[in-house]
């Protein structure tokens, strides 16, 4: 192979290269950014459920079980399951009109919006054939979406 040969091998390995090194690296700050988000979610998860508690005494038995579930990747399920529950008996009770409990469902909405769209932008890049041929997501888990069903008040 003649020197130019050579030098447009290096070029095309180096040009690989850098882009398998930014690709992980923007993969971990997609990662980062999905935990921020998921930690979000969780506290203003919590905070409702303190809200719930405070303006339903009957609820707050269930609202202190679904706060201290915690959202745990891979049992997100069990927390949503709960979220519904306290959503059926709000609804059920006639206080949902509380200034607090609308405020604490706009921050949760807005909660679930970022970690959803986080998780969306995280799963695109990791979903790549390059990306998972070349493993460059590391050890690191797929993260999951967190859904609460769209027939639940907001």
């Amino acid at each position: 192979m003649s020197t130019t040969g050579w030098v447009v091998f290096a070029v095309v390995v180096t040009l690989f290269l850098a882009w398998a090194y930014s690709t992980a690296q923007r993969l971990d700050r997609l990662h980062v950014r999905v935990d921020r988000a998921r930690s979000a979610l969780e506290s203003a998860l919590n905070r409702r459920a303190a809200v719930i508690a405070a303006v339903s005494p009957d609820a707050s038995e269930a609202a202190r079980r679904a706060e201290h579930m915690g959202l745990v990747p891979g049992e997100f399920e069990q927390r949503a399951e709960s979220e519904r529950a306290l959503r059926r008996h709000i609804a059920g009770s006639g206080i949902s009109g509380s200034a607090e409990l609308a405020d604490a469902d706009a921050r949760v909405m807005l909660a679930l919006r970022f970690y959803n769209d986080a998780v969306a932008d995280t799963r695109a890049v990791r979903l790549r054939p390059e990306v998972k041929l070349l493993r460059l997501g590391g050890t690191a888990r797929l993260p999951e979406f967190f859904e609460l069903t769209s027939d639940e008040p907001n």
